[in-house]
């Protein structure tokens, strides 16, 4: 239900000449905790997040993500499809997916490296851990932290943004894995040197394709 609304919204404001940004915003508690895993297991159901997360890169103004609680899984993922992100102090963001034995499906593993470089993104999608804020703001996943009033402070900074470029098209933080080859198993190494799980060391090699294969190549 909630994928069907927010590309109904997003169908409902394309085209509107009066609309110079957008702002996704969530509650206090939750920009989205990420996907419902009653789903898992069933026959998927259109629309996946793959292809709403397409829809909001692909507006012809920018979209812009409120995060205030938790971004976790496929809630970070569609904040990262947005064209900027702000954040309030206790918002907390993570890839939470190699926690159950997967990996993020939607575009998580080739997204958050360019944004946030291939260690730190190492680091987030191989442990699972969540950051805060301010850590998410120092490593670059997101453009604003405010203490102002929610979502009040973000449609602000929405009035402001110019830059509708997308993520996936990003490739300076990239460059030092694809300059260094050496550089992602250094980092990997010490990260999965505590499991023998196979899904820590899926989550490697996906953060791999994002380096050496375009973005389509590295999601599928």
């Amino acid at each position: 239900a909630l994928r069907s609304g927010i590309l109904a919204a997003l169908d409902s404001l394309r085209g509107d000449a009066g609309v110079r940004a957008i702002v996704l915003a969530g509650t206090a508690r939750a920009f989205s905790g990420g996907a419902d895993i009653t789903e898992f297991g069933r026959p998927a159901q259109d629309p996946n997040l793959r292809h709403v997360i397409s829809a909001v890169e692909d507006m012809p103004v920018p979209v812009i993500a409120a995060m205030q609680g938790v971004a976790l899984g496929g809630g970070l993922e569609l904040a990262l499809g947005c064209h900027a992100r702000v954040a309030w102090p206790a918002a907390k963001m993570g890839l939470p997916e190699v926690k159950l034995g997967l990996l993020p499906g939607a575009g998580g593993t080739q997204r958050l490296p360019r944004v946030a470089g291939v260690e730190k993104a190492l680091s987030m999608i191989v442990t699972g851990t969540p950051i805060g804020a301010a850590d998410a703001q120092a490593a670059g996943v997101v453009d604003l932290v405010t203490d102002g009033p929610y979502p009040a402070a973000a449609v602000a900074y929405a009035r402001t943004v110019t830059d509708r470029r997308r993520v996936r098209d990003r490739e300076d933080k990239l460059e030092p894995a694809r300059t260094d080859a050496g550089l992602i198993d250094r980092v990997a190494a010490p990260l999965l040197k505590a499991s023998g799980a196979q899904a820590p060391r899926a989550c490697v090699e996906s953060v791999r394709a994002a380096v050496q294969m375009p973005f389509d190549d590295g999601a599928a």
